[in-house]
């Protein structure tokens, strides 16, 4: 009978071991550099906004959390490598709304699931679209534009940063609600993108906040209303499309960060809660806003029933459009 309690105290025993360990962990995490792979090169939105609440990581575990650019194929390069890194919190990724595009966009061809191989940590901030058009265009509200475009079916052209891009799939979205048909031009890039608009070789296109800002405020663009759901405070005047014509228009790329799946929960809500407190520092507002991008903190959970919504939303979206990566 001993024996027989001995080893049901010696199981407890174990269980409750088990059950400390991932709680321990997180109290001790970090214990060594983690490293965060950022799949894009330097410079640009994900990598500014990435190494800005990264580097308050640094500062908050007294660990260092070190950049590691991997762009090419669309953020798939970078993303692989997390994919296959170890779930142990140690390697991490700031990624953007693309990450769920290249899933339906590459197909086969990526080597790791979008969904079933990582997990994600938190929102970092949003990156809000807004439909601009070339001033030449005889438009200046959303409705206007929707009437032309119905009045001028297929003459009214518009530029993406290329197949499958956020600027093509959120203009595929405003013409399937809208019901109306204008020719896609894409570009190698959201840079030419713009530059194509601003020379009016094409006649609207949908870019984000920050890309645009200064061509609106210089009068070279129009805005007509934002892909969001909630006003920009860089272009607090512009109406979103939900308020301007399009009733239920809700399409707004963000950053984020993640894990490789199986990362242990409570190193997950630790990371999620330390970079929430960062997104509400001033210096960290204030640079975000610089950037035209909104900081968007939320729950591993929020987070994460994002992921699966946006999956689904740019899985028909680009099944519409038929685009794909040769």
């Amino acid at each position: 009978m001993n024996n027989v309690i001995r080893i049901t105290a010696g199981g407890v025993a174990l269980a409750l071991l088990a059950l400390a360990a991932p709680a321990v962990l997180a109290q001790s995490y970090p214990v060594k550099t983690v490293r965060v792979v950022i799949p894009w090169p330097p410079g640009g939105s994900n990598d500014v906004v990435g190494r800005t609440v990264m580097q308050k990581l640094s500062e908050t575990f007294g660990q260092q959390f070190i950049v590691d650019n991997r762009g090419g194929a669309s953020g798939s390069i970078g993303a692989d490598v997390v994919a296959k890194a170890p779930p142990d919190g140690y390697t991490i990724m700031v990624h953007s709304t693309t990450h769920v595009g290249n899933a339906h966009l590459y197909g086969k061809k990526l080597t790791y699931d979008t969904l079933k191989d990582f997990t994600g940590i938190g929102m970092l901030s949003a990156q809000p679209g807004v439909l601009t058009v070339h001033p030449s265009l005889p438009v200046k509200t959303a409705k206007e534009f929707i009437a032309l475009a119905k009045a001028r079916p297929g003459q009214i052209n518009y530029s993406s940063s290329g197949n499958g891009s956020a600027p093509h799939l959120q203009m595929a979205l405003l013409i399937s609600m809208a019901g109306i048909n204008i020719a896609h031009v894409p570009y190698k890039g959201g840079a030419p993108q713009v530059t194509a608009l601003l020379a009016g070789e094409t006649q609207a296109s949908f870019a984000t906040v920050g890309t645009v800002i200064h061509h609106i405020r210089s009068g070279k663009l129009r805005p007509l209303g934002l892909g969001s759901t909630k006003p920009s405070k860089a272009l607090p005047d512009v109406p979103t499309l939900a308020d301007a014509g399009v009733p239920g228009y809700d399409m707004s790329p963000w950053i984020g960060v993640f894990a490789p799946a199986g990362t242990p929960r409570p190193v997950i809500d630790r990371l999620n809660a330390e970079i929430n407190k960062a997104l509400a520092l001033p210096d960290v507002v204030k640079l975000l806003e610089n950037q035209a991008l909104d900081p968007a903190p939320s729950t591993v959970d929020q987070f994460n029933a994002t992921l699966k919504v946006d999956y689904e939303k740019y899985g028909k979206l680009i099944k519409m459009t038929g685009a794909k990566v040769e």
